[in-house]
């Protein structure tokens, strides 16, 4: 045999040999555990199954993949989030939860907002939020068409089981109302009950027992936070202005409309705060108050009334003092012989429009709207679920003062509704404003007139 025939020759048996090697471990591998991609066209699988992963769904349809969820960790706490959480994760084994959560939550992640890298799910609440703004900036996702099929375990519908409807922008839906909360303002009812003060119920009233207050308890009687002056906005004003021009005012102060705050109504409104602040009621030390702040000094007696959420005995529970009793009233600013007016304050959860994992995202949040969570909301923050006809009576981990705020709001009290948050660039310029009328530093011919310059800006983008 000649040189070159030998080395053809084995040129063939090396080559069999290795086609023999190959195929015998293609019939010995085993896949990895969730199998990858890469290996459909070896398998035999349909393209449209195989890719199912990147479209959070397996193959029979289960909902899996990374679900980034952002809430803001305020008054509310955090307990009831994490219950919801834990949940939802033996319901959905084939999720993995990533939790964005925190006092400083909202700042912490704007940097992945704007460079359109956010997380899945977020609830709208907190110091540097705001559902309109991320509106506006087109972060959220359409839910309009979605939300429509949604149903509660008994088949109504969710969009008909709101106490309060969803924001509304211009008959579009981004958002869907979670927590039902109402400014009102709060006192301390065993203090009230023990000197005497009548709990007021429209805007002479409280003139009149704030007048008590500073004589006989030598305090100045209001107080609020004057770092976030919309404490004061949403929980003062926002009523005033229902109660004096019904929703229409309400919207039009809201939407930035020109003229608006030149209504007589509205200029009543804020002559009457400025009535407080001449008479020496409101806290002179306000301005340079955070919320926290605030309210340990209404704890402490030496401020009566103070304009918050449902939030605030949760948030102080720690420092609340033994003989302390919350008292909550829809904030008196209506004038005598109307009825008090309630403004809801609603926490929407929505899902990004650049969501990674948008239906893992739209599962949790079909997940959360539930009668069971609702009542468990109460319990755990002392606040309520925007979902009616939940009887807080049944549990008795739900505080006292809810219920009968729950009543109050929904039989003796008028509500109006904000079409929308107010954006944080009309907002943000009008509050800074309203804190330099509570302190006397300017007269309410000059806050209606930045008001209004407010509105223009905010309206000629």
């Amino acid at each position: 045999m000649n040189k070159k025939f030998k080395w053809h020759w084995l040129a063939i048996v090396l080559a069999m040999f290795l086609l023999i090697f190959a195929a015998a471990c293609g019939a010995d591998e085993v896949p990895d555990e969730g199998g990858d991609d890469d290996t459909s066209e070896e398998s035999g699988e349909d393209d449209s199954e195989s890719d199912s992963d990147s479209d959070a769904s397996g193959e029979e349809g289960e909902i899996s993949g990374e679900l980034e969820i952002q809430y803001f960790v305020g008054g509310y706490g955090d307990s009831w989030w994490k219950e919801v959480i834990e949940d939802f994760q033996a319901t959905y084994p084939e999720v993995e939860i990533v939790e964005h959560a925190g006092p400083n939550i909202n700042e912490e992640m704007r940097s992945r907002w704007v460079s359109d890298d956010p997380p899945d799910v977020v609830y709208i609440d907190g110091a540097g939020s705001s559902e309109t703004q991320m509106v506006e900036d087109g972060q959220l996702m359409n839910l309009t068409d979605w939300a429509q099929d949604l149903e509660l375990e008994d088949g109504t519908p969710l969009l008909d089981s709101f106490i309060a409807e969803p924001s509304d922008y211009d008959g579009e839906l981004f958002s869907l109302p979670l927590v039902f909360d109402t400014w009102g303002t709060w006192y301390d009812a065993a203090w009230f009950e023990e000197g005497g003060y009548e709990v007021p119920s429209d805007f002479d009233s409280f003139m009149s027992t704030m007048g008590d207050l500073q004589e006989n308890e030598d305090i100045e009687p209001f107080v609020t936070t004057g770092q976030h002056p919309y404490y004061m906005l949403r929980g003062m004003l926002y009523p005033a202005f229902g109660a004096a021009g019904g929703n229409e005012l309400l919207e039009d102060i809201i939407t930035g409309q020109e003229g608006a705050w030149e209504t007589d109504e509205v200029r009543q409104v804020m002559e009457n705060v400025a009535a407080m602040q001449e008479a020496g009621y409101i806290d002179g030390g306000t301005g340079a108050l955070n919320h926290t702040q605030s309210q340990m000094n209404f704890l402490l007696h030496d401020n009566a009334f103070i304009p918050v959420g449902f939030w605030l005995p949760n948030e102080m529970a720690d420092d609340v003092p033994e003989d302390f009793e919350f008292g909550f009233i829809p904030s008196p600013m209506n004038e005598a012989g109307d009825p008090m007016a309630v403004v809801p304050d609603l926490r929407p959860l929505a899902i990004a429009e650049e969501a990674d994992n948008p239906e893992a995202a739209k599962a949790f949040v079909e997940f959360v709207f539930s009668e069971e969570y609702a009542l468990s909301f109460s319990e755990h923050t002392g606040a309520l679920m925007n979902i009616e006809g939940v009887d807080l009576s049944e549990s008795e981990e739900v505080p006292p003062y809810l219920i009968e705020a729950n009543d109050l709001i929904n039989n003796e009290s008028e509500v109006y509704y904000k079409p929308h948050p107010m954006s944080s660039d009309l907002e943000t310029p009008v509050s800074d404003a309203l804190i330099s009328l509570m302190l006397g530093d300017i007269d309410v011919d000059e806050f209606i007139e930045r008001a209004e310059e407010a509105a223009a800006d905010y309206s000629g983008e």
